[in-house]
């Protein structure tokens, strides 16, 4: 039951990188690559934060919660 809750927790950290870099590219703050269709959309910060958000929700019920 370990490793599943490793692997919830990794998965969690991914999501929540992930949202971080789209809340980077939709407020222009992270452009890369320079040809990305999300830089400086506005969408892509709240589907970034809801990322980020369900990422760290993720973590903490790995943590919290034994399965």
């Amino acid at each position: 039951m370990r490793l599943i809750r490793l692997i919830a927790g990794i998965f969690g950290f991914l999501i929540g990188i992930t949202g971080l870099v789209w809340i980077g590219q939709g407020t222009g703050v992270f452009p890369y690559p320079r040809s990305s269709f999300m830089i400086n959309q506005t969408p892509w910060i709240f589907w970034g934060l809801l990322a980020t958000v369900i990422g760290v929700l993720i973590v903490w019920a790995s943590r919290r919660f034994q399965i």
